[in-house]
């Protein structure tokens, strides 16, 4: 009797298979649980950078033409002043106190912008070329020649060409296409102020537009945006301004 009692309180093989069995489809749930939260977080995460990364490069890309220097240049020898910036529809070349590194603090730079293929040739992407500014001979050099165009009745000055490096910065990519244009004066006298795909004057313009569109559109991120930076220079590279 006592025997009995004793086998009829232990437990059976069947109920060991059926507890282990539960256990391990309770463990198997909880790393399935956990390995879906940790993708979420990854995707999120990963969302999150990728964001930031397109905000802070409109960012820098804004300061970086807000910063525009005033920079009177001789070119190639030539007499006459004009004032140093290149405008292209996928080119710029200017003068800058914004600096990728320093930001606001540092010294001015030379800042070449330029758009380039994209990898493996799909898109484009914009990079940006910086160089410490060491004076108005550092920017001349740069300039190979002027002749005056008859249509806008202006002296155009040419540049060295850009070219990107291993040093360059990407500021964006993965873009199915990126163009510069400048606000600027009409071409008569009388004419309202106009948008130029490739800067006609010797001195600086108005604003700057960055247009930009990205290559494969996502709506659950943030996508690349027209970048608008007025320049607001009053200055005459014809005339040489000192202190009284």
């Amino acid at each position: 009797m006592t025997r009995r009692r004793r086998a009829a309180a232990g437990v059976t093989l069947m109920e060991v298979l059926v507890a282990i069995t539960l256990l391990s489809l309770l463990s198997t749930g909880m790393v399935m649980s956990m390995r879906i939260g940790l993708n979420v977080f990854a995707k999120a995460n990963t969302r999150l950078m990728d964001n930031r990364r397109v905000v802070g490069a409109q960012q820098v890309l804004e300061q970086e033409l807000e910063g525009l220097v005033p920079v009177t240049a001789t070119c190639a020898g030539m007499p006459m002043k004009f004032g140093f910036f290149q405008g292209e529809p996928s080119n710029m070349r200017l003068v800058s106190t914004f600096s990728l590194e320093q930001g606001w603090r540092g010294r001015p730079q030379l800042l070449a912008l330029l758009v380039i293929p994209g990898e493996d040739g799909q898109g484009v992407r914009l990079v940006v070329n910086e160089t410490p500014f060491t004076g108005a001979l550092s920017a001349g050099a740069l300039c190979t020649g002027a002749a005056p165009d008859p249509i806008i009745g202006r002296m155009v000055f040419q540049f060295l060409p850009m070219r990107a490096t291993p040093d360059s910065f990407v500021l964006a990519d993965k873009m199915a296409y990126c163009r510069f244009s400048y606000y600027g004066p009409g071409r008569g006298a009388n004419d309202p102020p106009v948008w130029y795909t490739q800067w006609p004057g010797a001195g600086w313009p108005w604003g700057i537009r960055v247009e930009m569109a990205p290559l494969e559109p996502d709506p659950s991120r943030l996508q690349p945006i027209t970048v608008m930076a007025p320049i607001n220079l009053f200055r005459s590279p014809e005339i040489d301004y000192a202190d009284q």
